[in-house]
């Protein structure tokens, strides 16, 4: 994953959309509070324009990882993977042993992932421990909670 990231169609696509906003609606947004908190005269006390230089330069840095993210993803059409075993883009259903039920995850880029709907970060600990297996096999992952044990009971790529 070095120099590239991998993210899939439906990511890529959300990170342009992000991206496309942040320059067009957010930046002016930023640019307008700061001309208006300039007008409320002395600016070495003034607590707006202090505020609005600050989310300017959130903002930025934020426009700048998306920007690097775009110029260097590596999309990824899950679909397309012909694996037996675990990698990026797979939909793995599991049996936590401790509890008994089955969770179903995909793996995704940092930018996609949401436990919500069912997507863990391919650099979550998760992940990590599931990367390479194979249906059948039993993986351990230590969590906030401690080790938990899983069974992978199904490798999809769609």
């Amino acid at each position: 994953m070095g120099d590239t990231y991998p993210v899939t169609k439906k990511g890529y696509e959300d990170l342009k959309r992000l991206l496309h906003e942040m320059k067009t609606i957010d930046r002016p947004k930023v640019i307008l509070a700061i001309a208006e908190a300039r007008g409320h005269g002395d600016l070495s006390e003034n607590a707006e324009y202090d505020a609005a230089k600050e989310k300017q330069s959130h903002l930025e840095g934020r426009i700048a990882d998306l920007e690097h993210k775009v110029a260097t993803a590596n999309v990824i059409d899950p679909s397309t993977i012909q694996e037996d075993k675990i990698v990026f883009g797979a939909t793995v259903t599991l049996l936590d042993l401790d509890s008994d039920q089955k969770k179903t995850y995909m793996i995704v880029s940092d930018s996609e992932a949401n436990l919500k709907l069912g997507s863990v970060s391919v650099n979550s600990p998760i992940a990590r421990a599931l990367i390479g297996k194979r249906a059948g096999d039993f993986v351990e992952f230590e969590t906030a909670n401690g080790v938990r044990e899983l069974e992978i009971l199904r490798i999809e790529y769609k």
